[in-house]
């Protein structure tokens, strides 16, 4: 028993490992749900901690908390998270999580649908300098979208 409240303790600590500890009380929290395999969802993760998130990640799969969350299944990616109030599908740059948190529009949350290359986690040496362009759109409540912001 003791060795596994150690285990969970290292598994939390090492996914805010690159916030510093000061900083963890004050940045967002982003609770994800992705796949327990998933090397493009935990690079996002990273990026996250990188740009001034704190993370706690459940490997348990999204599609339940995608859906619990509103996000429509037209709009899915391979991870679902929560920051704020706010639901966040797939590979949304940190830049307009930060975005949407100032600028609090009436939204169910960001999305980037499917898992476009050259997107935060989709954008490691594997992929080379290849950019596909994409946008982020903003899901509003009655399940439509527009755009918030495109990487061209």
């Amino acid at each position: 028993m003791q060795r596994r409240t150690l285990l969970k303790l290292a598994a939390a600590t090492a996914t805010t490992a690159s916030v510093p500890l000061a900083a963890q009380a004050a940045a967002p929290m982003v609770e994800i749900w992705k796949d327990p395999n998933c090397g493009c969802c935990q690079d996002w993760v990273k990026h996250l901690n990188k740009n001034g998130f704190a993370t706690r990640v459940h490997d348990e799969g999204n599609g339940p908390a995608r859906e619990r969350l509103g996000i429509p299944a037209k709009l899915g990616s391979c991870h679902t998270g929560r920051v704020g109030g706010y639901a966040i599908e797939g590979h949304v740059p940190a830049r307009e999580m930060q975005r949407l948190l100032k600028e609090k529009p009436k939204a169910v949350g960001l999305a980037v649908p499917g898992m476009p290359i050259g997107s935060p986690g989709m954008d490691g040496p594997a992929y080379g300098d290849q950019r596909d362009p994409y946008d982020v759109l903003l899901v509003l409540a009655d399940g439509t979208t527009r755009v918030f912001q495109s990487y061209r």
